[in-house]
């Protein structure tokens, strides 16, 4: 389950292209790093691998996963995870529903509890499912967001600066939280930052654009 970016070039409909074309292989467990100055385009291209390019925009070359260019397949059939800069919870939903909306539709009755069960007992955050997410601390929250996006069985995690409001300390606990899930589950990662720090803890390829 390796994810390859094939000539990929992103850039508006009208106009040069954002960066030159990017070839890149990331194996199962591993986390590539994408760094560059803003305005780059590196954003834009996770958004273009995960299927949410913006009107405007367009994307050529191949990204394949396990074999398949996911470019030809709607977003929702890509089986491609996103953590962002914030963790996104749905605020009107409890934590154990947050995790089981990434459940699919398949799984229900005892087996979604049991599922959700587990997902935070992982997560540190066993007992929480009736919490409201307002009241979870930033790492609380951080963790569950993981948790929901593993829940969906991604073949690919994209990670959009997911650390960047985080402190220094907490920065590292999550970020090691969140590799060591990807490692254990050979899920590849690609990673956008601005933090060498990321890029060094990630282990993987850095790609400057």
């Amino acid at each position: 389950m390796s994810l390859e970016l094939i000539d990929v070039v992103v850039g508006p409909l009208a106009g040069a292209p954002l960066f030159g074309a990017l070839s890149l292989r990331v194996e199962p467990g591993e986390v590539a790093t994408l760094m560059g100055p803003s305005g780059i385009g590196k954003s834009t291209l996770l958004d273009a691998i995960g299927g949410h390019l913006a009107h405007g925009f367009k994307v050529s070359g191949r990204v394949e996963l396990s074999g398949r260019d996911v470019l030809t397949q709607p977003a929702e059939a890509r089986r491609i995870g996103v953590l962002f800069q914030d963790a996104m919870l749905f605020p009107h939903l409890s934590v154990g529903d947050n995790l089981a909306f990434g459940l699919a539709q398949s799984v229900r009755g005892a087996a979604r509890s049991a599922a959700v069960e587990e997902a935070l007992d992982q997560a540190g955050l066993a007992g929480f499912a009736t919490r409201d997410p307002a009241t979870l601390s930033g790492g609380q929250r951080a963790r569950a967001a993981l948790m929901r996006a593993l829940l969906a069985k991604p073949e690919a995690l994209l990670l959009d600066e997911p650390f960047s409001r985080l402190d220094a300390e907490l920065r590292a606990e999550i970020r090691g939280f969140v590799f060591e899930h990807l490692r254990v589950r050979k899920i590849p990662g690609l990673l956008v930052t601005h933090d060498t720090s990321d890029a060094e803890a990630a282990a993987g390829a850095v790609v400057q654009l």
